[in-house]
């Protein structure tokens, strides 16, 4: 067959009745950040992962404009060759401290992060990934030789199964444990200490994909090992997220930092992270530090979300995190109900396959510190109109409450807290 031929299948008409064409969906504009345009119409952002609500922070642009007045847009090179710059040094610099490690690498995408990681994956070692890792760690692996083993989901005890069944064979020592801080889909935070322990007991690493739990998780905000008060061999990061803006981050030991710039492929022969991003992270993780409140405010509107969703009568899991999936059972109700809600006014992001197996789709809210109570209302009063119209929310709301509110109301008044607005 010729090897175009499935692109020519992939048709716009696919696309429609397939529900595929709720995806790559252009916004026409934004201004703060919790509310955009889309198809001439002003609805809620609540997909996106700016969870301490930097990216439309003044300080944060202008930190940006400044990076490119004084640098350009780019440094048409690699980092290896033409590419750095002190700024970039600057970053990874405040970005070890910030994560308790001796050194980083700064990448353009927290994606090239992790592949950062291939060159410690090498013929006779093994790697561990729980199943519900990121995309991007999947794909190191591919990039390795190390031989695969993947754990279910936060499964112990099927871990230290397989770490045992490796203990009497070749490159036994080699042994690398790969997991999320926070999961990206259902919001769920890894069992670290336990990860820990069981690296510890069969001469195992781990190394923590922070890119979710980052300004998120901790007393200092540095994500899942400062929550644990544990230090990974390794922590990578996206960015893009607390960080508001694009780029990727892996932290270590000096050794395997200086290591991994003169062996992985994704640094050597990628161009730099362009300044303007290197500036507007820097700007952000000064706030993100000095500014602790922000973190409080999007973990306190996730609990909010969490509870006013459950007391509807919708499953969102596990999660106690700003990540608020609504497991909606098929994907063709999961793709519908996007597109209710847009018509009600607030913008989701539809979880299929294969961001998760089918049967278990979900549609993933997440606000951020910017967001207002007021809009946490339109949010509940949106999921409760077009879970009405699907069935998923009974005529008469349930009384089900979860977890203890300890006699607070399901939503918070729009008096008790107040968004942040740079």
């Amino acid at each position: 067959m010729d090897v175009l031929e499935q692109c020519r299948s992939w048709t716009a008409e696919h696309l429609r009745t397939g529900g595929g064409d709720c995806y790559y969906r252009a916004i026409s504009g934004t201004s703060d950040g919790t509310e955009v345009e889309f198809e001439g119409k002003r609805v809620i952002m609540a997909a996106s992962h700016d969870y301490l609500g930097l990216s439309a922070d003044p300080r944060v642009r202008e930190a940006a404009v400044a990076a490119v007045r004084r640098f350009g847009t780019s440094l048409g090179g690699s980092r290896a060759v033409s590419g750095s710059l002190d700024l970039h040094e600057e970053l990874e610099d405040r970005l070890a401290r910030f994560l308790g490690h001796e050194a980083a690498a700064v990448l353009p995408s927290g994606y090239q992060a992790n592949l950062m990681l291939a060159p410690l994956l090498t013929a006779g070692r093994y790697v561990y990934s729980d199943l519900l890792n990121h995309a991007s760690l999947a794909e190191v692996i591919r990039l390795g030789d190390a031989a695969e083993r993947k754990f279910l989901h936060g499964d112990m005890d099927h871990l230290n199964e397989l770490l045992t069944a490796a203990s009497g064979a070749d490159g036994a020592d080699g042994k690398i444990i790969l997991t999320d801080g926070i999961f990206s889909v259902g919001g769920d935070i890894c069992e670290l200490p336990d990860l820990m322990k069981l690296a510890d007991a069969h001469g195992a690493h781990v190394v923590v994909d922070s890119s979710h739990d980052l300004g998120v998780l901790g007393p200092n905000g540095a994500g899942a090992g400062d929550h644990f008060g544990l230090r990974p061999l390794l922590v990578t990061s996206a960015l893009s997220k607390s960080l508001a803006s694009v780029g990727g981050v892996i932290a270590g030991p000096a050794e395997v930092i200086h290591y991994l710039r003169f062996h992985a492929r994704t640094a050597l022969f990628t161009a730099a992270a362009a300044p303007a991003n290197v500036a507007a992270a820097l700007a952000a993780l000064d706030i993100l530090q000095s500014e602790p409140e922000r973190r409080a405010r999007v973990l306190d509107l996730a609990e909010q979300l969490h509870r006013g969703l459950r007391a509807l009568g919708y499953d969102t899991g596990t999660s106690l995190t700003p990540i608020v999936p609504v497991l909606t059972r098929g994907r063709e109700r999961c793709l519908r109900m996007w597109q209710e809600l847009c018509g009600a006014g607030v913008f989701t992001a539809p979880m299929t396959y294969p961001a998760v197996r089918a049967g278990r789709e979900v549609l993933r809210i997440t606000l951020t510190a910017a967001h207002t109570d007021q809009q946490l209302v339109r949010v509940l009063a949106a999921f409760e109109e077009v879970g009405r119209k699907e069935g998923l929310v009974p005529p008469v709301p349930t009384r089900r409450t979860a977890p203890d509110t300890g006699g607070r109301p399901a939503v918070i008044p729009p008096t008790r807290t107040r968004a942040f607005t740079g």
